[in-house]
């Protein structure tokens, strides 16, 4: 089995238990081969109350910006100042079927120093 399978498989089994509601709003997170994307979902609305990527164009100019580990706390940092303007401070955390390891865990530890509760 291809290893995006079982990443899929993963997600789809995580997002079974993990919801987002309006007090502790869905922190989810995907790398791709070239971009880090984070959201914060509220699942009861549909709505994404902040978002980080480096597709951002404030970020585009960065040419040292990849999917990396040190990119990674860059958008968690990030991801976490947005969450705050926007009144969120708890998140579940949703991994999106990635290991929690390497980038996954550096977005969230940066995203928890800069004052996430999750």
């Amino acid at each position: 089995m291809a290893s995006l399978e079982k990443i899929k498989m993963r997600h789809v089994r995580l997002r079974k238990r993990i919801v987002g509601t309006v007090e502790r709003p869905r922190l989810a997170v995907h790398f791709s081969g070239k971009n880090i994307y984070a959201q914060v979902i509220d699942d009861v609305t549909g709505r994404t109350l902040a978002a980080a990527a480096t597709t951002e164009k404030s970020l585009e100019g960065d040419k040292s910006l990849r999917a990396n580990c040190a990119t990674a706390v860059t958008i968690g940092k990030l991801v976490a100042e947005r969450s705050k303007s926007a009144n969120v401070s708890k998140v579940v955390f949703d991994r999106g079927g990635f290991q929690y390891h390497g980038k996954v865990k550096a977005l969230a530890d940066a995203a928890r120093e800069a004052g996430l509760d999750f």
